[in-house]
Formats: structure tokens, sequence, C-alpha cells
């Protein structure tokens, strides 16, 4: 079998996603309106309590977007972190602070998998997480490279702290202001099917069981101090074999384990989605994951028709209601995030002319 049916860093591909992504862009529709235009590669984007909107882009740039007078629907550089292969991901805390987070990259002093904070216009480096990684490897690796981090996303805890999904880890992180580095939670594999509809001779046989990592891509903080992380799902990325698990509050080295989802302190609270990449916590509890793509990552890789179609799905409170957002509409996001009026927002796409906008 080649090492290719053992692959979990999906968005490590970056060249055959962005060949998948030459030339497209949502369409404009009933449900949606754009908030910013003229972007390109935006993939972070986090709203403050306060209302500040913050967005990344692949050159590594920050900023905020303005909201009124005659710029508005533009935006305002407040700062950069160094160019990786995608654009970082962004939170705002309530106290207006920035968490800037690059993906992983070779282990070099380029700014590769490290997290950032923006605050009174200044740059600090908080904490290389990709490096504290290589000293904590992932118990749960089928892969054979245990020591491997690719830092996906951020959000912003009450404290002033911050918690950092690691897709390569599959797990979740706490980060202090002071760059300490704790473990809140970890993700066991899960036994998926192959998906039919891929010509490849080298992969097993659709149906064939396979064990797959759960790729950590996205965590948010829910209003009671709960800690929740969405999965990607590794290779072979089956539809509907994404999860989304909630982490007691000031729980440290909890297993979150697909065989015994309710027990513990990390327990399921959502299933049947597909290629996870970023949560957002609004009113009432609810949830708001965005997908990359309705048929997989597996699929967007292989150039199948249709798959560079994504969504944004709002689970509520009780997580039995689910609900798509502008469908039709998203193409390949990267972030979502929840707004003060209790709207939510998409960036994307993720390679090439992007915008942010409005989908609920």
């Amino acid at each position: 079998m080649s090492s290719r049916t053992h692959r979990t860093a999906a968005l490590a591909c970056a060249g055959l996603l962005a060949a998948a992504l030459t030339g497209t862009s949502a369409t404009a529709g009933a449900q949606q309106v754009r908030a910013v235009d003229g972007l390109s590669g935006p993939r972070g984007l986090g709203i403050s309590p306060r209302g500040t909107t913050v967005v990344t882009e692949a050159n590594g740039k920050v900023s905020r977007v303005i909201k009124a007078g005659d710029q508005r629907g533009t935006t305002e550089k407040i700062g950069k972190v160094p160019a990786q292969f995608i654009a970082p991901a962004v939170a705002v805390g309530r106290g207006g602070e920035v968490w800037v987070l690059t993906v992983g990259g070779l282990l070099a002093p380029d700014g590769a998998g490290t997290l950032y904070l923006l605050e009174d216009g200044k740059r600090h480096e908080v904490a290389n997480i990709q490096r504290w990684q290589r000293q904590n490897p992932d118990p749960y690796d089928l892969e054979g490279r245990a020591k491997e981090s690719n830092p996906y996303g951020v959000a912003a805890m009450a404290d002033g702290s911050a918690v950092v999904a690691d897709a390569a880890n599959n797990s979740v992180v706490h980060v202090t202001r002071d760059g300490e580095v704790t473990h809140v939670a970890r993700v066991k594999p899960r036994v998926v099917a192959m998906p039919a509809g891929y010509a490849d001779p080298e992969l097993p046989p659709a149906g064939t069981p396979m064990p797959a990592e759960a790729v950590v891509t996205s965590v948010t903080v829910g209003p009671d101090g709960a800690i929740y992380l969405g999965e990607l799902r590794g290779f072979p990325a089956t539809p509907g074999t994404s999860e989304i698990w909630r982490v007691e509050p000031g729980a440290t080295g909890a297993v979150c384990n697909p065989k015994k989802p309710q027990k513990g302190e990390c327990t399921r609270v959502a299933d049947g989605l597909t290629s996870v990449v970023s949560l957002a916590s609004g009113r009432g509890g609810a949830l708001y994951a965005a997908e990359l793509s309705k048929k997989s990552w597996f699929a967007v890789e292989n150039e199948v028709a249709g798959s560079e179609e994504g969504s944004v799905i709002r689970i509520g409170h009780d997580r039995d209601v689910r609900r798509e957002l502008s469908p039709g509409n998203v193409v390949l996001p990267g972030s979502v995030a929840v707004g003060r009026g209790g709207h939510a927002f998409v960036s994307g796409p993720i390679f090439g002319p992007g915008q942010v906008m409005k989908v609920g």
C-alpha cells in the first residue's frame, strides 16, 4: 500500500488545493452579502465580543475590517507574521488582543508553527507550538510521525490566554501569555470505510475499513468555558466522519475516544460532518462549523467535480437541530466567525482571490 493511503495532514497539499481553486469564487445569492472583497487567500477570521473584526491573508498580513464611514468594507493593516503556504489563523480576545497562529513547516527560524500576540501596535512571539510538540509526541499516531506538528486553529480564552488546535498532533493545547503550553485534549483515531468514487488502483476498494486520524483543525470556547474542537478527518477523509468534541472547563490531558464518545472529560457533541476546518460559538450555546468541502478534502485534492463547494453548518444548543447557512454560496472556506448581532461570517476561498461574506 502506498504512503498516500496513510496521509492525514491533507491541508499540507497546498499545490493541489491551489490548482483546484484557480478561478473559483463565491456565487452571489439571496442569503450572501460580501462584507470585505479583494482579499488574497483569506483564511483567519476573528470577531471580538466588542465587534472588532480581523482577517488574515496568504502573505501573512493581519488586518482590521473597517465597518463605518467612507472606507467601510475595506481593511486596515495592523500587523504581519511570516508567510507560510496558507494564511495564518486568528482570534480576537475580550481586551482587543489579537492572537495569530502560523501553520507548521520546517523547524527553522522562519516563523512556522508559531503563536504570536499583536497588542498595542507590537508583535510578540509567544510560543513555537511545533517545537514544543516535538517533546510531546502523539501517542495515537498512525503514520510513524508522532512528533509532527501543524498548528492550525486558535481561539481566545476569557482570561487573556489562548487555545490552539494542532492538526498533525491531533490535539488541543492551552497557551498562556508567558508562553507556557499545556495539553488540553488529544483525539484518538477512528475506523472509517473507504469511500467510493476513486479510480486509483493503489487505493483500497470502497467499503474497506481503515483507521483514520482525527486531524484536529479547529477550536472554539463556549459561553461556559468549555472547549470545543473539530476534526478534518485523515485519509481516506470519508464524508460524514468528522466529529466535534466538548472538553470540560479546566480539564487537562483529556482523551477524546470515538469508541467511548460519552466517557470522561471529553465527550462528543456532534458527528456526521465532513472536513471541518473552523468552529465558532454563537448565541445560546450554538456552534458553527465550516466544512472545507461537502465531498471531503480528498475529493478536492483529486479534483472531483463539485468538490469546491463547502458549507457552514449551524448546530443548535441541543445539538440535534442543524441548518446549513447560505447553501451553494460557500467555496472552500477558511474560517467562520460570529458577530455581536448573532450573524455568521465566513472567509475564503483559502487560495486565490477571496472575501469575507455574511452567511447567516
